[in-house]
């Protein structure tokens, strides 16, 4: 029900036949950039902050360019960016970018591609990537230790100069092996270009960040690489023949744009990089041995495209899952519940919910049936049969309405009308009301309209569903969500604590986090509260004044999560089990900043 902010999208092209090639069969010199355009649109989902676009064009002369970019803000940067191109783009080798911010930095300049510029071809390199890293301070400080002076203090633009400075050594160091064969002016230009070997620059930079990611770049001598971190955190997938290598975040993206099946398409695993030299070679080495197997579940949840097929099923079973907890919430009266969801992200997980109350249904009718010990007349089969699970189109969400009106009270009149129900779906006082969302965050927009809105219908009782887990921990890997304060689910554990007299945990946990070390100390604050307890409280938190319908709470458990997503074991939101030390350090500095700039104003220790 709440946006959130994600992983950005990344698209790789490299053209392995002559630009002649693709206008004699396909009709146009644009073949590589409008295959790049479709995978950019069909990653929107990922990025509306912001797109770019960089291309290498090969076997140019001294004296005329041949690495080129082009960058835009805002939900309408694709179209933008390809506006401008022209024939002079074409190249063989092609990137673009989907921006979404998750450190609160925007502007043109944090835009990818970073572009980092040199006379010598060979040392140009142009940079994007999925990525968020949590221990950029120490890589900043080694960078400086070296006496280099970074421009701008983002893990982009260090990711960049670290890269860029490894790349100048492996360039020198080509260019020693050219001087030693006795060869001098172009041809050791045409040396290095051909020797470059982006698999040494990798080894030696990429082992000093910590966190979740997937990096891609291009030389302006003709080198294409992307490399994915070693605990598989962010997702790619590629697919190569004898005309491209491409890659994407997302599978059905290249299923699409060059009309594939699932089985063509490979997942770039955690620590590999897919290379392209500059004879258009491909290779996948394994730049970083695999440290984990913590694939983000929240891509499976929410943010990627669910037209892939295995992400289909996954969250048609999220929502299948869920029967049995949302029949409790019911008190097991089918007969008189409506079933719905919101967002429009939720709906395959609403199919996978009517789907387990279906089977419910049917075993019930058939137990109805063997009761009677006796064929059945026709009129009680129809009785029993026109038992059916009651779906409704019940919320709808509008359009974003302006913010020209700047008072508090009627702004927040305006946000409570975002949303809005089909009048007269059920029985008013007779009927329950089940509303599934694929995630409860920071229960803003259910507080300021959800709930106000599903109650002009006046049900029984009101069910809210998600198809996730309570989300309790920030994410550190890419997901707009870093202070704890932010999540529903928190705040009603810090509620608990002060209630029941607490402080002394919240003191010790405190302490614990500000001493550092490399464990999740903010765990232990969820420990004395059951799940059941923590919605009980989030409801009351929740709960506008004005709304007396009985209201629950159902989230999906952990171990649904895991059924549902077994290849996906990435969790640390809900759990709180980082799988990098960078994480795990983050989320306790998160807890010092809460008590010393938040919690303190209401009590002191």
């Amino acid at each position: 029900m709440e946006e959130l902010k994600h992983e950005c999208g990344v698209a790789m092209i490299r053209l392995l036949k002559p630009l002649e090639y693709y206008e004699q069969k396909y009709g146009t010199w644009a073949y590589g950039l409008n295959k790049l355009y479709l995978m950019m649109e069909k990653q929107h989902n990922r990025g509306q902050e912001g797109a770019g676009i960089a291309s290498v064009k090969m076997g140019t002369k001294p004296g005329c360019e041949y690495m080129f970019r082009e960058k835009a803000e805002g939900k309408d940067a694709i179209t933008e960016i390809f506006s401008r191109v022209n024939r002079d783009f074409a190249g063989e080798l092609y990137m673009g970018h989907l921006r979404y911010s998750t450190t609160g930095k925007s502007g043109l300049t944090y835009v990818h591609p970073f572009l980092r510029r040199n006379n010598w071809r060979a040392k140009n390199l142009c940079l994007c990537g999925n990525f968020n890293m949590t221990n950029i301070g120490e890589v900043f400080d080694k960078l400086t230790a070296q006496g280099q002076c970074p421009r701008i203090y983002s893990d982009s633009y260090i990711m960049l100069e670290w890269m860029g400075h490894r790349l100048d050594r492996e360039v020198e160091r080509n260019f020693m092996d050219a001087k030693q064969q006795g060869l001098s002016g172009q041809d050791i230009t045409n040396y290095i270009d051909n020797h470059v070997e982006m698999g040494n620059v990798l080894r030696t930079t990429m082992p000093n960040f910590d966190g979740g990611y997937v990096v891609c770049g291009l030389t302006g001598s003709g080198e294409l690489f992307s490399m994915r971190d070693p605990w598989g955190i962010r997702p790619a997938f590629y697919y190569r023949n004898d005309e491209v290598v491409a890659l994407a975040s997302e599978r059905p993206v290249l299923q699409t744009t060059f009309d594939l099946d699932a089985a063509d398409i490979c997942e770039l695993q955690p620590g590999q990089a897919l290379l392209v030299n500059s004879r258009g070679e491909s290779t996948l080495e394994q730049i970083i041995p695999q440290r984990g197997d913590s694939a983000c579940s929240f891509e499976r949840i929410y943010f990627s495209r669910g037209n892939d097929s295995d992400i289909y099923q996954e969250r048609k079973k999220l929502g299948e899952l869920l029967t049995g907890a949302i029949l409790k919430a019911v008190d097991n009266d089918v007969d008189h519940t409506v079933f719905s969801f919101i967002p429009n992200t939720a709906e395959v997980a609403y199919y996978g919910m009517l789907g387990g109350f279906k089977r419910y249904l049917n075993d019930r009718k058939i137990e109805r049936i063997e009761a009677l010990g006796r064929i059945p007349t026709r009129e009680e089969l129809n009785a029993i049969l026109n038992d059916y699970v009651r779906s409704e189109k019940a919320a709808w969400k509008d359009i974003k309405l302006r913010t020209f009106i700047t008072e508090g009270n009627q702004r927040n009149d305006l946000a409570s009308h975002v949303y809005d129900i089909t009048y007269d779906v059920l029985e008013q006082g007779v009927d329950n009301l089940v509303v599934i969302d694929d995630s409860i965050v920071r229960g803003t927009t259910l507080k300021e309209s959800i709930i106000k809105i599903l109650d002009r219908l006046h049900p029984k009782k009101i069910v809210l569903v998600s198809s996730a887990p309570q989300i309790r921990y920030p994410d550190y890997y890419g997901i707009d969500m870093a202070r704890l304060e932010e999540f529903i689910a928190f705040r009603a554990c810090m509620e608990l604590l002060k209630e029941r007299g607490m402080h002394d945990l919240i003191e010790d946990v405190y302490r614990q986090c500000k001493s550092g070390g490399e464990e999740c100390y903010v765990k232990q604050l969820y420990k004395p509260f059951t799940v059941q307890e923590l919605n009980e409280k989030m409801v009351q938190m929740l709960r506008p004044d004005d709304v007396t319908t009985p209201i629950e709470l159902v989230f999906q458990s952990i171990e649904g999560l895991h059924t549902a997503c077994p290849h996906h074991h990435g969790d640390w939101y809900f759990t709180g089990n980082y799988p990098t030390v960078g994480g795990v350090r983050l989320c306790n500095q998160a807890f010092v900043n809460y008590i010393e700039k938040v919690y303190n104003q209401e009590t002191k220790f």
